[in-house]
């Protein structure tokens, strides 16, 4: 098992608490998504694929908005949960076990839209990882669909490489939640470890390792126009509201 498995599958039970409020966050980001996907030409008709699902943060979302959702991730321990998760929120989403590097594998329907968001990618560790996962995840998208995927800004953290990320302090009915990382770089890769400090009735601290591999955007955009991509947008928290870059990319 790699250790982006063993990662999300120790992860998962727990993930939700990075979020202040996990089913608002659903909400918000699923009607952010529902925009950029108008703004691309595209309705509620759209068959989405969301291959890197985790507990299902944005494909249940999308799902509760009417769109057709199948989901996939790496990870059985997220799967579980995103399946528990949908069958509470009573929306019909098709869970399969896949590796975004390996779609067809899988898959041999095409899709109108591929979402990966919250930094999923830089999980390739390396560039060919990183090709592969790219060559695969547009092959699985319908002439004329879209790619959509959210990455931090590596291009910005690439140049001072900070040691930690700021925490996100969540105050809570019987104390307060923080979560923060820390990121140990050894040239564009870095080991990072998440933890998860809750300081309520009692106090528990949670701890979770994993690697990335900080891709800049020059890239992922040379991969996705050399692997069947027309055209490439980068998009910005401060046009979408949402949290990480964006990236948009329209299949031939």
């Amino acid at each position: 098992m790699s250790i982006i498995q063993t990662f999300y599958d120790n992860l998962a039970t727990r993930y939700d608490k990075l979020f202040l409020d996990w089913q608002a966050t659903t909400r918000e980001q699923a009607e952010l998504l529902h925009r950029l996907f108008e703004s691309n030409g595209f309705d509620r008709t759209a068959k989405v694929l969301d291959c890197a699902c985790g507990i299902g943060t944005q494909a249940i979302g999308l799902a509760t908005l009417g769109y057709h959702v199948t989901a996939s991730d790496i990870s059985e321990g997220e799967l579980a949960e995103a399946e528990k998760r949908a069958s509470e929120h009573n929306v019909n989403i098709c869970f399969h076990q896949a590796d975004f590097r390996a779609l067809s594998d899988v898959f041999t329907e095409k899709y109108d839209i591929i979402i990966a968001m919250d930094n999923a990618l830089p999980h390739m560790l390396t560039s060919r990882d990183l090709e592969a996962a790219i060559k695969s995840i547009v092959n699985q998208i319908e002439s004329n669909g879209i790619f959509v995927a959210s990455i931090r800004d590596y291009d910005s953290l690439l140049s001072d490489k900070p040691p930690y990320s700021p925490p996100y302090i969540h105050k809570t009915e019987k104390g307060q939640r923080v979560s923060f990382q820390t990121w140990v770089w050894k040239d564009e890769n870095y080991r990072l470890t998440q933890y998860i400090i809750e300081d309520e009735e009692t106090l528990q601290v949670s701890k979770f390792e994993c690697e990335y591999r900080a891709a800049r955007r020059k890239e992922m955009t040379d991969l996705l126009l050399a692997h069947g991509c027309s055209k490439v947008d980068w998009k910005f928290p401060e046009e979408t509201g949402f949290y990480q870059p964006i990236v948009v990319a329209r299949k031939v």
